[in-house]
C-alpha cells in the first residue's frame, strides 16, 4: 500500500490577508482609536483591524473576499464616518448603451465603490468610492475585464487634448470608412446592378461567371476583417462573456451574410437546392454603412463639446509677470498667487487678481452677460480670461490654476455634462436588456422562417434574422440623454447659466413656484436713506450721527445706506462702544454714554416702547415700499427711519417672464407686512411671506411646497444658503466674481432676475430635446424591428434588406446627434437690456 502525499501548506499568497487602508473621520483621541479597532474588528470577514490616529486611517485586512459596506455602517454606528472620494476615468471603446450599462456593473463591483456612472458622450466614468479601498488600478483592472480601456482622468486633460484624440478617431474612422467603400463600391454594382437591370444581368453572366462570386468573396473578405475587424475584435469576446453590445449585432449580422455566402461558393452542396446564393454585399455594406454612421456619429459628438472648448479658448496662454522687477512671459501655468502681472491693451487677463497699479476698461461679458466695458482702477478685481481694452495695468494675482473664476466654470460644467438625469433610469433599465433580446428575437425570426417559412425556406430565414440583427439600435437610446445635457448645459454656460448639478436640469423643468428673497435679487441690495424723522426733544443731526455711529459697526445693507447718508450730510463719525446685533431684530450700542438702539417695529416693542406716535407716518412708509425703522437714544423713542432699496430695472420684466412661463412668484423677506405687499403690488407678485427671519426661510420653502408644487428658491447664495438648499431648485444670484456657492444648484453669474427665466425655458427646451431623442430611439426599434423580423410579409409582401437595415440604423444615432445640436441655436427669451417679455416664453413648455 502506498504512502499519501503529506499535505501541502497553503502558498503565502494563499494564506496572507490582504490589507486595505480606510480613511477615517471624527477621531480625536485614544479612546477613538479603540472604539474603531473595536467596531471594525467585529464585523465578519474582518482577520484584522489597526487604527491609527495620526495618519487618521485604519488598516483592515480580511479574511476572504473584501466586503467594505459592513465596515462602512460599524464606522458610522461607532460615531464616525469613512472618508470619500471621487475619481473620473477616461473609457475608450464605448459605442452604444450596452457598453455603458457593463462597465458601470464592473465598477460598481469593484470593493469600496460607492457610486458608479458611465456617460457615453462624454466618454467618462465617475466613480465615488471609500478612499483607500477601490484604488485606480482596481478601477481600470475593472474596466479592462469588461472588454475596454481606461485611464484616470486628470485635472491636466485638456478639451485641446480630448479634442486632438477625438480629431485622431474622427481620421482614423474617416479611413476606415473609405477603406471599405472602396472595396464595397464593385461588389454592390455587380450584385445589385444584376438584380435591377436585365441587360447587366446578362453581361456579368457572359464575362464574370466563373469568377464573380470568388471576386465578391476576396473583396468582402478585406472588408469585414480590415476596416471591420473593429466590430469583430470588440462584439465577439463580448458575446461570449454573455454581454453582448452593438458590435457583437454588426458582428453576427455581417458575419452571418459573409458565412452563408462563403459556403454557397466554395461548398454549395451542403445546402438545400435552390438556396445557394450569396449577399457579399449585404455583408459588405452593412460594414461600410455602420461605419459611416460611426464616422458622422463621432464627428456630431466632438460638436456637443464645443462650449467647453469656447471657454477654454478664454484662457490666456501665457502672462506678463515682474520678477525681480523685470517683466518675464511665463507660460499661464507658472503663475503663482502674489506675483505682479503685467496687462496692457487687447491683452487677456491671465487669473484673477486685484488692480494694484494703472488703470483701464474691461470686457466682462463672459460673466455678467453685458457688453459694456468695466472701469476697472487701483483696487479692483480683475478676472481671468476676461478681455482688456483700451488702457494698461498691473495687477496682484490672488487665485490662479483651478481656483480661478473660468476654471470653477469650467469645472461646473464638466460635472453637470457628465450628471445623470432621473429620466435616465428608465433608459438604464431598457438597455440592460436591449442586445440580448434583439438577438433572441433574430434567432426566434430564423427559427420561424425556416420551419413555417415559404421556398427558399432557408433563405428567407438567414436574410430576415440579418435584418433584426442590424435594425437594432441601442447607440441612439444611448445618446439620447447625455448628448442633450452636454449641449444643454453648454449652451446654458454660454448664457451666464451653470448647473452646479445636472439633473437640476430636469427638476428646474418641473418648478411650479418661484420663491426669491428680495434684497439683492429683487433688489439692488444697496438701500437709500430715505426719511428720517425725530421726536420732540432730539436733534435730527444728532441723533442721524448717533445712530450712524452704531450703525458703522454692521455690515448690514441697510445699515451701510444710514452711515453713508450721515457721511453725504458731513457729520462726524463717533465712537461706539459694545456693539452687539441682535439677529433679525436690530442692533444696539453705547455712543457718548448713551444706549442707542436700532431695529424693527419688534425690537422696539421687545424693549417695552411704544411706536404709536410714529403709526401714521409707518403706514404711510409703508404703503410706499420703504421699510420703517426705529431709533432708540438713552432707552426713549427717538426717531423712525426709512430705507428704500431701488428695484432692479430688469425684475418687473423678470416677474412677467414667469408669470408668462406659468409660474406662481412668491417673496420671501424679512420686511414687514406692508411694505413687502407694497412691492408686491408695485411687481405684480403672487404671494408674499413677510417679517421671516433668516432660519424662518427655510419654513417658508416647505410652506409653499405644501400641495406637492415643486419651489425654485432664488436668493444672494450667502444668507440664503439653507433655503437653497431646502428648495427643490437653488438658483444663487453670483456677484461675477464669487459664484462657487456650494449650497445652489443653479448659479447664475450676472445679478440679473432675468436670467432664472432664461435658465427655465432652457431647462424646458432641454427636457423637451430629450424626450424627442428617447421617443425617436423607442419608436424607432419598436416600429422597425417587428418589420425587419418580416411581420409584413404576409399582408403586403414587404421585407426588409439588411442593406437597408443598417442605413436605417446608421441615420437613428445622427439624427438624435444632430437633434441635440440644436439646443446650439436656443436663444435666450430675455436679452441684457430687454424690458419686454416675448410671445415665445407662453410656450416654452
Amino acid at each position: 500500500m502506498g504512502r499519501s502525499s503529506p499535505p501541502q501548506a497553503p502558498s503565502a499568497a494563499a494564506s496572507l490577508p490582504v490589507a486595505h487602508q480606510l480613511a477615517v473621520e471624527g477621531m480625536t483621541c485614544a479612546s477613538c482609536v479603540r472604539r474603531v479597532e473595536k467596531a471594525v474588528a467585529a464585523v465578519p470577514g474582518v482577520a484584522r483591524a489597526s487604527v491609527n490616529l495620526a495618519t487618521e486611517r485604519v488598516d483592515v485586512e480580511f479574511a476572504g473576499t473584501p466586503d467594505f459596506g459592513p465596515v462602512q455602517a460599524a464606522i458610522a454606528d461607532a460615531g464616525y464616518a469613512v472618508r470619500e472620494d471621487t475619481v473620473e476615468l477616461a473609457i475608450e471603446g464605448m459605442t452604444c448603451a450596452s457598453c455603458v450599462a457593463r462597465i458601470e456593473r464592473a465598477l460598481r463591483a469593484v470593493p469600496g465603490v460607492l457610486e458608479a456612472t458611465v456617460n457615453l458622450a462624454t466618454e467618462r466614468a465617475t466613480v465615488r468610492r471609500m478612499s483607500g479601498a477601490a484604488d485606480d488600478a482596481a478601477l481600470r483592472q475593472a474596466v479592462a475585464d469588461a472588454g475596454y480601456e481606461a485611464r484616470i482622468a486628470t485635472e491636466g486633460d485638456t478639451p485641446d487634448q480630448a479634442s486632438a484624440a477625438r480629431d485622431a478617431e474622427i481620421r482614423k474612422l474617416g479611413r476606415s470608412l473609405s477603406i471599405a467603400a472602396v472595396l464595397t463600391l464593385p461588389v454592390f454594382i455587380v450584385e445589385m446592378g444584376s438584380h435591377l437591370i436585365p441587360a447587366f444581368h446578362r453581361w456579368v453572366m457572359a464575362t464574370m461567371s466563373g469568377w464573380n462570386w470568388q471576386a465578391q468573396f476576396v473583396l468582402t473578405t478585406l472588408v469585414l476583417f480590415g476596416p471591420g475587424w473593429r466590430f469583430f475584435r470588440r462584439g465577439i469576446p463580448a458575446l461570449f462573456k454573455g454581454a453582448p453590445d452593438m458590435n457583437a449585432l454588426v458582428a453576427l449580422g455581417s458575419g452571418a451574410a459573409w458565412t452563408y455566402s462563403l459556403v454557397a461558393t466554395f461548398l454549395p452542396g451542403l445546402l438545400p437546392a435552390g438556396t445557394a446564393n450569396v449577399y457579399y454585399e449585404a455583408a459588405a455594406v452593412i460594414v461600410t454603412l455602420i461605419l459611416l454612421g460611426r464616422y458622422l456619429e463621432a464627428r456630431a459628438k466632438g460638436r456637443t463639446g464645443e462650449a467647453i472648448k469656447k471657454l477654454m479658448g478664454l484662457q490666456a496662454k501665457t502672462a506678463r509677470v515682474l520678477r525681480d522687477g523685470v517683466a518675464q512671459e511665463v507660460p499661464l501655468g507658472e503663475v503663482r498667487a502674489g506675483d505682479l502681472v503685467q496687462v496692457r491693451p487687447g491683452e487677456r487677463i491671465a487669473v484673477d487678481g486685484e488692480v494694484t497699479e494703472g488703470g483701464s476698461y474691461v470686457d466682462e461679458a463672459m460673466i455678467t452677460g453685458e457688453p459694456i466695458p468695466v472701469e476697472k482702477r487701483a483696487g479692483d478685481d480683475v478676472v481671468g480670461g476676461t478681455l482688456n481694452k483700451t488702457g494698461s495695468f498691473t495687477f496682484r494675482a490672488t487665485k490662479v490654476g483651478s481656483a480661478t473664476l473660468l476654471a470653477q466654470i469650467i469645472r461646473m460644467v464638466e460635472q453637470a455634462q457628465g450628471a445623470k438625469l432621473p429620466i435616465q433610469a428608465m433608459v438604464d433599465k431598457v438597455t440592460a436588456w436591449f442586445v440580448p433580446a434583439v438577438i433572441a428575437a433574430a434567432v426566434l425570426t430564423f427559427l420561424v422562417w425556416l420551419f413555417v417559412g415559404p421556398d427558399p425556406a432557408l433563405v428567407f430565414a438567414l436574410v430576415n434574422g440579418v435584418a433584426v440583427l442590424i435594425i437594432a439600435c441601442p447607440c441612439a437610446m444611448g445618446l439620447a440623454t447625455p448628448t442633450s445635457i452636454m449641449v444643454g448645459t453648454g449652451r446654458a454656460a454660454e448664457l451666464g447659466v451653470l448647473f452646479r448639478k445636472g439633473d437640476a436640469l430636469q427638476t428646474l423643468r418641473d418648478a411650479s413656484v418661484i420663491a426669491i428673497d428680495k434684497t439683492g435679487t429683487l433688489t439692488e441690495g444697496r438701500p437709500e436713506l430715505t426719511d428720517f424723522l425725530v421726536l420732540e426733544g432730539f436733534d435730527e443731526r444728532t441723533v442721524l450721527q448717533q445712530v450712524a455711529a452704531v450703525e458703522a459697526r454692521s455690515e448690514h445693507p441697510v445699515a451701510e445706506a444710514i452711515a453713508r447718508a450721515a457721511e453725504q450730510r458731513g457729520l462726524a463719525l463717533l465712537a461706539a462702544a459694545d456693539f452687539e446685533a441682535i439677529p433679525g431684530f436690530g442692533v444696539r450700542a453705547t455712543v457718548s454714554e448713551l444706549r442707542v438702539d436700532v431695529g424693527a417695529d419688534r425690537y422696539m416693542r421687545q424693549l417695552g416702547l411704544d411706536i404709536g406716535v410714529f403709526g401714521a407716518t409707518a403706514a404711510r412708509l409703508a404703503d410706499q415700499g420703504r421699510t420703517p425703522l426705529y431709533a432708540a437714544v438713552g432707552g426713549r423713542l427717538a426717531a423712525i427711519i426709512a430705507v428704500a432699496d431701488p428695484i432692479k430695472a430688469s425684475t418687473p420684466a423678470a416677474i412677467a417672464a414667469f408669470h408668462a412661463l406659468g409660474l406662481k412668484v412668491a417673496m420671501v423677506t424679512g420686511d414687514n407686512t406692508r411694505t413687502a405687499e407694497a412691492i408686491a403690488r408695485e411687481l405684480g407678485i403672487d404671494q408674499v411671506m413677510a417679517e421671516v427671519l433668516p432660519d424662518g426661510k427655510v419654513e417658508a420653502v416647505r410652506q409653499l411646497a405644501m400641495g406637492g408644487a415643486r419651489v425654485a428658491f432664488v436668493g444672494d447664495g450667502i444668507n440664503d444658503a439653507p433655503a437653497l438648499a431646502a428648495a427643490d431648485v437653488g438658483i444663487a444670484i453670483g456677484t461675477g466674481t464669487d459664484i462657487a456657492i456650494e449650497s445652489a444648484d443653479v448659479v447664475l453669474m450676472s445679478g440679473e432676475l432675468t436670467g432664472v427665466a432664461n435658465a427655465i425655458a432652457l431647462s424646458r427646451a432641454t427636457l423637451r430635446n430629450i424626450r424627442q431623442n428617447l421617443f425617436w430611439a423607442f419608436a424607432y426599434n419598436v416600429a422597425l424591428i417587428p418589420v425587419a423580423a418580416g411581420v409584413l410579409y404576409p399582408v403586403n409582401g414587404t421585407l426588409l434588406s439588411p442593406m437597408l437595415a443598417a442605413g436605417a440604423m446608421a441615420f437613428s444615432s445622427v439624427f438624435v446627434l444632430s437633434n441635440a445640436l440644436r439646443l446650439k441655436r436656443f436663444s435666450a427669451p430675455i436679452q441684457p437690456g430687454q424690458p419686454a417679455v416675448p410671445a415665445r416664453l407662453a410656450t416654452a413648455r
